[in-house]
């Protein structure tokens, strides 16, 4: 969860990082990136106004923060109203990459770790009935095209979960793939290869400009 402007900043390379697969991502690179990938930028500006007001409805409370706040879910709601994502704030971890537009739902109360890889047609929700009861994801999760997560379960760390799959029970083995309605073990590969770490990325390009301002 975003606490700090520190935070804030870190969550957004590390998003870019993960959606972009760009380890030193230039101005030129972000110029090219907004002409020639109209999609990739459609979503990067969700992602974007996604981490904004979740900074702000975090960490600016004063009346001037409400009001900012309230223009950036207004703006984020635009936004993914047109691509067809309905995330709730405070549910990623730092590193979200959305593979492409489309129905994405996400549950206020559902947790997501960081890295995570997300395809559209994927509802992570609650039980069905009055009480709420939503999964835990752990980091480095691949989620395939058209997959549903429910129920009060948890998911380890480094899961690939394939196309079309219904997970509703607690997968602990980390670094496996899954997949089937319902959801089961189908092989020891995991999701390696399948997302990018975008927060290893950005602790690298931070580490990299302390070291420069130090030498300065």
């Amino acid at each position: 969860m975003i606490k700090s402007k520190a935070d804030y900043e870190f969550y957004l390379k590390a998003d870019y990082a993960s959606l972009y697969k760009n380890t030193h991502p230039t101005f030129i690179d972000r110029m090219l990136n907004r002409i020639f990938e109209d999609e990739n930028w459609e979503i990067w500006s969700y992602q974007k106004a996604l981490r904004k007001a979740e900074y702000l409805n975090n960490c600016n409370h004063s009346i001037m923060g409400k009001i900012r706040y309230a223009f950036a879910l207004k703006n984020l709601h635009k936004i993914g109203n047109k691509l067809g994502f309905y995330i709730c704030l405070n549910t990623f971890g730092p590193g979200l990459s959305i593979g492409h537009p489309g129905m994405i739902i996400v549950n206020a109360d559902s947790r997501i770790g960081a890295n995570c890889h997300i395809h559209p047609g994927t509802v992570i929700g609650t039980q069905a009935g009055p009480v709420s009861k939503t999964p835990v994801l752990g980091d480095n999760i691949h989620i395939g095209p058209g997959v549903i997560i429910f129920d009060k379960i948890e998911i380890s760390d480094n899961i690939a979960i394939g196309a079309n799959s219904v997970v509703n029970k607690s997968f602990t083995e980390s670094g496996i793939t899954i997949a089937g309605v319902p959801a089961k073990k189908i092989s020891d590969k995991g999701s390696k290869g399948l997302l990018v770490l975008g927060t290893e990325i950005a602790k690298e390009q931070m580490e990299r400009k302390i070291t420069n301002m130090v030498q300065e």
